[in-house]
């Protein structure tokens, strides 16, 4: 069975929601998200689909977000594991020497306007948006305290980004486009337009693959894939009520993330892929509340997604369609029932993922 695994953009708080939802889909499933023939991230999910490629299992991004402590276990640079950020990421400072250039980036102003048709709504708000000036250095840390190389050992490992200055997605990793280090393409990954630095990668600036799509979903067409699960954090089949200025703006930016999530998963199973669409419920917007980078909350989000999304998984349109799924090694899967310094070290659970 070839099975595609694609993480959508969130934030914080969808970085926290994509890690209770990987926990429920491995414990629900027996299966090992990492071991997906296609592993694809967009923002936040860039983050979670590299940590998983990683070798990271669900269960000790969970474990390691809630504050526990792993005697005997060193990150990819022989520190201590528990010395590692808690936070998601979520260290906000200023990039030393940053500019707030206006508008961020010129030649997407221009071609945007020439060419409407060609931009998303959100990629021609990119190119007015002044450049960002937090550093993308906390995300590019927790990078290289996972991936002991420039990339992980995953085959097809895939991480969406856009070019700056035109507005079009690139897929790092993947054969034909540029070369680059994960940190740095994780980096770009994230950075929204008007909050983080733009990455340079060979001479070009990239940001957030969200401007493009915040699930990317259709860039696993033509894959030959028999089924792809997609957790996106920015849809919902239960939005709630708009009840400030902020929160009308997320209303209508959910709608149109799942408008698009929709379109992208009707052109997959035209190709005949079964697709497995996991979105935050109404009990997890309420959770995550209306800014998706704030700090607060992030392992209530973590729990409360535990259950919704096993809950989704359970449902009678879905279960059956994750009945063939491949059982997956049982200490990437679950927690191990026993103390930490008994555990597998971090290198050989990226051993296990590399071997498939």
């Amino acid at each position: 069975m070839r099975v595609g695994l694609v993480l959508g953009a969130g934030g914080v708080q969808g970085g926290a929601w994509l890690t209770g939802g990987l926990a429920a889909l491995a414990e629900r499933t027996g299966w090992d998200p990492a071991s997906a023939d296609y592993v694809v991230g967009t923002s936040a999910g860039s983050m979670l689909a590299s940590l998983l490629a990683a070798g990271l299992p669900p269960w000790f991004m969970v474990a390691h977000s809630a504050g526990e402590t792993f005697e005997g276990m060193e990150d990819a640079r022989g520190r201590r594991a528990a010395d590692a950020d808690r936070a998601g990421g979520a260290e906000f400072r200023l990039d030393s020497g940053a500019l707030p250039v206006f508008p961020g980036s010129l030649p997407l102003v221009i071609r945007s306007l020439l060419r409407p048709h060609r931009h998303t709504p959100a990629g021609v708000l990119s190119g007015w948006a002044p450049r960002g000036m937090i550093s993308s250095e906390p995300l590019r840390e927790i990078i290289r305290s996972s991936v002991p190389g420039e990339w992980t050992e995953h085959p097809n490992h895939w991480v969406v980004a856009c070019d700056y200055s035109t507005g079009r997605r690139v897929c790092f990793g993947r054969d034909g486009s540029p070369r680059a280090k994960l940190e740095d393409a994780v980096a770009a990954s994230c950075s929204i337009p008007g909050f983080y630095r733009p990455v340079r990668i060979e001479g070009r600036l990239y940001v957030d693959g969200g401007i493009w799509s915040t699930s990317n979903l259709d860039v696993l067409r033509g894959q030959d894939l028999d089924l792809v699960i997609c957790l996106n954090p920015t849809s919902s089949l239960h939005p709630i009520r708009a009840a400030s200025p902020l929160s009308a703006f997320n209303l209508i930016f959910n709608q149109a993330s799942g408008r698009r999530l929709g379109s992208e998963a009707k052109r997959l199973r035209a190709e005949g892929t079964e697709v497995v669409l996991i979105q935050p419920t109404e009990r997890d917007l309420q959770t995550m509340g209306v800014n998706l980078m704030s700090r607060r909350r992030r392992n209530e989000v973590i729990a409360v997604a535990t259950e919704t999304v096993a809950e989704q998984l359970d449902a009678p349109d879905v279960e059956p369609k994750l009945r063939d799924l491949p059982p997956g090694d049982p200490e990437m899967v679950r927690r191990p029932e026993r103390p930490s310094w008994e555990w597998p070290g971090l290198d050989e659970l990226r051993a296990r993922v590399a071997a498939g």
